[in-house]
């Protein structure tokens, strides 16, 4: 973890700036004290960052649970009821990672988990049009990517759009968004290349800083910002007022059938959120590294229970800050864990210069993350993979903007069954391996001839399973059907199957192949079966 700090401390800043609005903003989301959401944020970073397997993942409250939180909070009676919930959330979560329950993301196609992350990067990008400009932010609603009170991401655009056009926006807000912009696209395109100045120091940062340079010059001018537009990070006078920010749980409550429900309810939806994110995050992650899904239950529901115990949301790992880690560098789980402590020194050291930094700065920033999560090429790859592929990407991505993150995932992955249901059917001998040890292991793996998704997590086995030093035969001359998440298992295996001496023997009607570099150029060039 620290070799590779040179990488994770700027990273970790950038983390720690996407993450301070969003703690706030999803607080605020919630219907809870604005403190909870950084107490989250710190406990997501520090405690889970520690326990986690995950190298690059990231964690702190989460929007998706917006919605439950803000309902629960009233019908179990207030907030300290509430953190019952949590806690006992926690309490369920470590269970099911004692129970093996974290194959369950190893069954969700990879189109959905794309549709997610290009859904997700959709709605980032329109939820921060009106902090960039400036607009009255009751046009946009908050920063959860949820449908609330009637809105949706569509409708919040619109909304935004019309106050935009009508000069409802802050000059001020706009021309630091632009400059910040500016920075971001010359820092990535141009700076970066020049030398290892600029890949220490990265763009995010120095966009930050010319925002607060810029608030600094300008507060008293025509041009300046109104405190609407800044971060507002609660400012506490003493420790004593520090520690009266903290709530802690009325666990008078704790046999409640409601209160039980609650906590089972957090658990179930914070778990699935969080392996969805592991997932993604370990697709985006470029060396390819598998974060044990078990061991993540087990962090996150620790981590709810700390949270639960001091006055924190519910916590899962989040799309949007570990993005934002692997788009700045992050290599290990130091970045995560740096970024927490950055929270917690900051809120109890700095509140007033944090609350210098403009909110379209932010924006700016999670615009380009929004971009790289949903670039326009993707939708065109996706469509090249065929309609099995593109439906449950585009009914996932629709749904999410539309609709919520939860609804719209279900919805792509009710489409990707029915799809796979007609394509193929279930085969119990989709996977054979023959052992013809003698000496140096040779094992004979032949795949069926229809292997879907649903083969994904035992395939993905066998091949960890693998020992060292291997001469593998992969046959594949009888597979009619290999899904699209099948051969980007074994592409991926094939990188890490270099690091571990596996020599890897290709057998299909066209021939043997040593050692492919890539799986998913063989297979797409490979001739479709009658």
């Amino acid at each position: 973890m620290f070799k590779t700090l040179k990488n994770d401390i700027p990273a970790s800043i950038v983390v720690f700036f996407v993450a301070l609005p969003l703690c706030l903003g999803i607080a605020l989301a919630s219907g809870a004290p604005l403190f909870s959401g950084l107490i989250a944020g710190i406990v997501g970073g520090i405690i889970v960052g520690f326990l986690s397997g995950s190298q690059i993942g990231v964690s702190g409250p989460a929007a998706g649970l917006a919605a439950i939180v803000l309902t629960a909070i009233t019908a179990l009676g207030g907030w300290e009821n509430f953190l019952v919930a949590v806690v006992l959330g926690g309490v369920i979560q470590i269970l099911f990672g004692v129970l093996r329950f974290g194959i369950i993301a190893y069954y969700f196609p990879s189109s959905v988990i794309k549709g997610m992350l290009t859904g997700i990067g959709i709605i980032i990008i329109l939820k921060q049009i009106p902090y960039f400009f400036g607009i009255d932010k009751n046009a946009e609603g908050n920063f959860a990517f949820l449908k609330l009170e009637g809105k949706n991401a569509l409708t919040e655009l619109l909304n935004s759009l019309n106050a935009l056009f009508s000069g409802n926006f802050d000059n001020g807000a706009t021309i630091i968004a632009l400059i910040a912009m500016a920075i971001l696209l010359l820092w990535s395109n141009v700076l970066s290349n020049k030398g290892k100045f600029f890949q220490l120091v990265q763009g995010p940062l120095v966009a930050v800083v010319a925002g607060i340079v810029y608030f600094l010059l300008t507060r008293d001018s025509s041009l300046g910002l109104s405190g609407d537009n800044l971060v507002s990070v609660p400012v506490p006078e003493s420790f004593s007022d520090l520690k009266a920010q903290l709530a802690f749980p009325n666990f008078s409550v704790i046999t409640r059938t409601d209160v039980i429900v609650a906590g089972f309810t957090i658990a179930l939806v914070a778990s699935l959120e969080t392996l969805l994110c592991v997932e993604a995050t370990d697709k985006l992650d470029p060396q390819k590294r598998v974060t044990p899904t078990n061991r993540e239950l087990l962090a996150q529901g620790t981590g709810n229970i700390v949270s639960g115990l001091i006055g924190g949301l519910p916590i899962t790992q989040v799309i949007v800050r570990s993005s934002a880690n692997i788009q700045s560098g992050g290599r290990s789980k130091a970045s995560a864990i740096i970024h927490g402590f950055l929270l917690l020194i900051s809120v109890m050291t700095i509140p007033h210069i944090l609350n210098y930094i403009p909110l379209s700065v932010l924006a700016a920033v999670l615009f380009i993350v929004g971009y790289k999560l949903a670039k326009p090429k993707l939708f065109k790859q996706m469509y090249e993979l065929g309609w099995k592929q593109f439906i449950p990407f585009t009914v996932t991505v629709a749904g999410i903007v539309f609709t919520d993150l939860l609804t719209g995932i279900g919805m792509g992955l009710a489409v990707g069954i029915v799809v796979i249901l007609i394509k193929s059917y279930q085969n119990s001998h989709f996977l054979h391996i023959e052992d013809k040890s003698n000496g140096k292991h040779k094992i004979k793996m032949t795949l069926a001839e229809e292997v879907t998704f649903f083969n994904k997590g035992a395939i993905l086995k066998e091949l960890d399973s693998l020992p060292r030093d291997t001469d593998l035969e992969l046959d594949v001359r009888d597979t009619r059907y290999l899904d699209n998440d099948i051969i980007e298992i074994l592409d991926d295996f094939a990188f890490k199957a270099k690091e571990r001496n596996i020599d890897i023997k290709l057998i299909s009607e066209r021939g043997v192949v040593e050692n492919p570099d890539s799986f998913i150029e063989f297979f797409r060039l490979r001739p479709k079966a009658s």
